[in-house]
Order: C-alpha cells, then sequence, then structure tokens
C-alpha cells in the first residue's frame, strides 16, 4: 500500500524537476534569470506569490494553530490585504521607474550606497534564517514519509530544488509555483473533505463541537492598552495592523516579494498580481485552518492524545489514514509548497548577493559569465540553508517561528524604505542613524518584553522612521547653521 504513495511523491518530485529545468535554454542574461525576462502574465506571478507566501509553514503550522486555537489567525489575513493597498501606492511606483533588479537598487537610488547594502544585508539574514525553519518544517514531513532523518531530509529536498532553481531562474520559479500551488491546493481540498468523511455526523457534528469550544471564533474585537493585552497575537487590532505592517515590509520591501513584482510587464500588472494573490490566500489560510478544526474534533471523538509536536499533527494523519494514492497525493501536495517557497529564496538570496554586493549589472560582465556566477551563488546559498535547517530543529512552532524571525528586522526596513519614499530632507546619515535604532528598539521588545510578534514591525517601523525623520531635521540644522554667515 504504502510503495503506491511513494511512487506518486517519486513521480511529483522527479516530475516537477525536469519540468524547471526545461527552461535552462531561455536563461540568457541576468533580466532572464531574475526577472524571468519580464515575459510572465500576471496571473502566473500572482499564483508564484502566493505560492512563497504560504510554504511548509502554512500547511504544516497552520492546521496545528486552530487544532490548539481557533480561527482567529484569519484577523491577520485581513491585514493582508490593507498591506497590498499601500504597497501598490508607496512602492511600486517607484520599482518600475527604470530597469531594478532588486528592491534595494531603491535605497540606493535614495539615501546612497550605504543604505543598499544594510538594507540588502538585513535581507539576506532575515531571509537565510526565515527559510532555514522552513526547510527543516518540510524534513518533518519527509522524514515522516521516508522514515529518514531530519537532516537526510533537508539535504534531500534542498538538492532536488536547487536543481531546478540552478537551470532554470526565474522562469522556472514562476512556473513550477503556478504548477505546485495547483497540486497543493487540491491536495488540501481532498484531505478536507477525507478527514470529514471519518467523523460521524458530517459537517453538523463539527459545528457542533466546535461551536461550544468556541474553535469557530474568528473576531476578538477585546481592546486594553496593557502589556498583557499586547502580547497576545491574535486579536484583530493585531491582525489588522500587524498584518497589515508585517505584509508591507514582506511584500514591499523583501526581495523574495519584490522580485516577482519586478517580474511583471508592467507597474498595472503587478498590482493585478498582488490583489489576486490576496483572494486566494484568505480561502487558503480559511482552508488549513479548517482542517485543523477537523482533526481537533476527530481526535476528541476517538478520545486520542494530543502529539506532542503539533506541527507533526497533519502530515502524520494524512500518511496514515488516507486512503492508497490519496495520502501520496497530499503529501506530494506539502513537498510542493516548500519546493515553491525554497526555489524563489534561492533566487533571491542570488539576485540580491549578484546585484547589491557584487554590482553585477554594473560591471558589463558578459551575459553568460554573469548567468553562471548567478548560478554559483544559487548553490552557495542552498549549502547555508541546510546549515540553518539543521539548526532549527528546536523550534516549538515552525508557523511562529518564521514569522518571529521575519519580523524582528522587516520593521527597521519598512521604516526606511518609508522614510525613503515620504520624505526628501533625510539622507544617508539619517536613513542609518534610523535603521540601527529601529534594530536596537525591536531587539529589546523581543527579549525584554513578552509584546506578541504581530506588533514587531510596526514598533520597528515607527522607531525607525521617527528617528531617521529627526535625525535628517538636526542634520539639516547643523549644516544650515555652519553654512550660514557669521
Amino acid at each position: 500500500m504504502r510503495s503506491i504513495d511513494l511512487l506518486v511523491i517519486v513521480a511529483y518530485l522527479a516530475g516537477i524537476t525536469w519540468f524547471g529545468a526545461r527552461f535552462r535554454s531561455s536563461q540568457r542574461s541576468l533580466k532572464d534569470y531574475f526577472l524571468g525576462g519580464r515575459t510572465a502574465p500576471w496571473w502566473a506571478i500572482a499564483l508564484s506569490i502566493v505560492s512563497a507566501e504560504t510554504s511548509t509553514l502554512t500547511i504544516v503550522g497552520t492546521p496545528a494553530l486552530s487544532f490548539g486555537g481557533n480561527l482567529g489567525f484569519l484577523q491577520v489575513v485581513l491585514g493582508y490585504l490593507l498591506a497590498r493597498v499601500l504597497i501598490s501606492f508607496l512602492f511600486l511606483p517607484h520599482y518600475f521607474r527604470g530597469e531594478m533588479f532588486t528592491a534595494y537598487e531603491l535605497m540606493r537610488r535614495r539615501f546612497g550606497e550605504r543604505t543598499r547594502t544594510l538594507t540588502a544585508s538585513i535581507f539576506l539574514v532575515t531571509r537565510a534564517l526565515a527559510e532555514g525553519v522552513r526547510v527543516f518544517a518540510v524534513s518533518l514531513v519527509v522524514s515522516v514519509v521516508l522514515g529518514t532523518g531530519e537532516v537526510a531530509s533537508i539535504i534531500l529536498i534542498v538538492v532536488l530544488t536547487l536543481f531546478y532553481t540552478f537551470e532554470g531562474g526565474m522562469t522556472a520559479v514562476i512556473w513550477t509555483d503556478v504548477v505546485q500551488m495547483t497540486l497543493y491546493v487540491v491536495g488540501a481540498l481532498v484531505s478536507f473533505f477525507v478527514i470529514l468523511g471519518k467523523i460521524p455526523g458530517g459537517w453538523p457534528h463539527v459545528a457542533a463541537v466546535a461551536g461550544a469550544a468556541h474553535k469557530l471564533r474568528v473576531f476578538d474585537f477585546s481592546f486594553a492598552p496593557t502589556l498583557a493585552f499586547f502580547a497576545r497575537p491574535y486579536t484583530f487590532w493585531a491582525g489588522i495592523v500587524g498584518g497589515c505592517f508585517l505584509t508591507t515590509a514582506s511584500h514591499g520591501t523583501d526581495q523574495l516579494m519584490v522580485q516577482r513584482l519586478l517580474s511583471a510587464r508592467d507597474e498595472r500588472q503587478s498590482r493585478q498580481a498582488l490583489f489576486a494573490s490576496w483572494a486566494v490566500i484568505f480561502f487558503q489560510f480559511g482552508l488549513f485552518l479548517l482542517i485543523g478544526i477537523l482533526l481537533s474534533v476527530y481526535n476528541a471523538d476517538r478520545h486520542l492524545p494530543t502529539p506532542a509536536h503539533l506541527d507533526r499533527l497533519y502530515p502524520e494523519f494524512l500518511w496514515n489514514n488516507l486512503p492508497v494514492g490519496i495520502a501520496g497525493l497530499a503529501i506530494a501536495a506539502i513537498l510542493a509548497a516548500a519546493m515553491a517557497n525554497l526555489s524563489a529564496a534561492l533566487n533571491a538570496l542570488s539576485s540580491t548577493t549578484l546585484v547589491d554586493f557584487y554590482h553585477a549589472p554594473a560591471r558589463n560582465i558578459p551575459d553568460h559569465r554573469a548567468v553562471l556566477m548567478a548560478r554559483c551563488a544559487t548553490i552557495a546559498w542552498a549549502a547555508v540553508l541546510v546549515v540553518i535547517g539543521y539548526i532549527s530543529q528546536h523550534s516549538k512552532s515552525v508557523l511562529e517561528a518564521g514569522l518571529q524571525i521575519a519580523s524582528v528586522p522587516l520593521g527597521a526596513l519598512l521604516g526606511v524604505f518609508l522614510l525613503g519614499v515620504l520624505t526628501r530632507r533625510p539622507g544617508q546619515n539619517a536613513a542609518l542613524a534610523g535603521v540601527s535604532a529601529g534594530l536596537i528598539a525591536i531587539l529589546a521588545v523581543y527579549f525584554r518584553t513578552p509584546i506578541a510578534f504581530t506588533w514587531y514591525v510596526l514598533i520597528g517601523a515607527s522607531v525607525t522612521f521617527l528617528v531617521g525623520t529627526a535625525a535628517g531635521a538636526l542634520e539639516s540644522l547643523w549644516t544650515q547653521k555652519h553654512q550660514s554667515p557669521n
């Protein structure tokens, strides 16, 4: 029975690797390798954004959240929509002025080279750490299926994803994302109805049991400006404000997402892709949260013990309870999300390294050599992610661990980007002072307070923007004083 499921999984892994590698011949320049030649349609980019935003953290972590809680995480997703409005008006017009490969070229244009280097460095560190946690998350799934150790599982999934990313660049990333997103949505829908079919009484019974336990609750409008209130991550206010700032930072300043937006043919198509992706994201989070609720009712009906590691709950159920073939499809769907996100991260890390640190576009390097260098950078970052994935084995919740890692520095990134597009006076020194203050402030919050991660980006962005603005004003006064005649 397991051999059929394994055959489905192996067929998927081989098929998607072959499909992605087919785009090798179209990679003739850095524009092709990092932006897909700007030929992808908006709907494909939208699905690619969803794949990058979803990841295995969502698939294994979201059911775990609702299994132990309720539907409150949807409040954060509502904040994602408001963020897309801000990005479309604040950042997209700047990104489509001239040809840009990375988000951090905007920082060079506005402030100078040192600010670009600093913001790009923050991205590299943040993305590598967050992606390492995601690599560990998929290793949980692979280890459940193959019975291998988590280290071997990490290496296996990274090597397979590296192969087609190395060959096909951003074109391979976008089109494999489309295939893989379709697969994991279908897999999630199939698993939802299979789990529901195993619960006597069907959805009415689920609604009755979950409703009595308040697990179908979405909104929490309670508000009290105390430290205990800000320690709760899933209230309406934390969701709207925190979700908005987190997504504005991740989709507006993080190269992983900005690279997709820059791959659109023009600003209008980029905006279409951005908004279309939210509708799919909302559906997906709702689906995976409901799966977690189904599993909680299923376990309660059978008086099963609560698993020690909730992130293993969903993949273990799929592998041990779904019919032959369907289990293989569902597990392949989880691997699809992992590979989609990992391939995008490898390409984004490579592009930032080559463009923002080596300055490849400005060096007039022959196209074939530039593409080779991009591929070598991709290999190097794959090795880094294997190491971080190994270190991430002690994470309590992979979903929240990934969000926390991203939230710590993203506030400073968002703050300096807002400083760049909303003000004219502050210069490079003021921008660097703002970023430094923002990072120090949020690290103090992270280590010294119980404030929830949903507030981190707001705090970091506010401190960065205010300090940068004040530093710019002081710098301007200092300049005027010393330039004025005695």
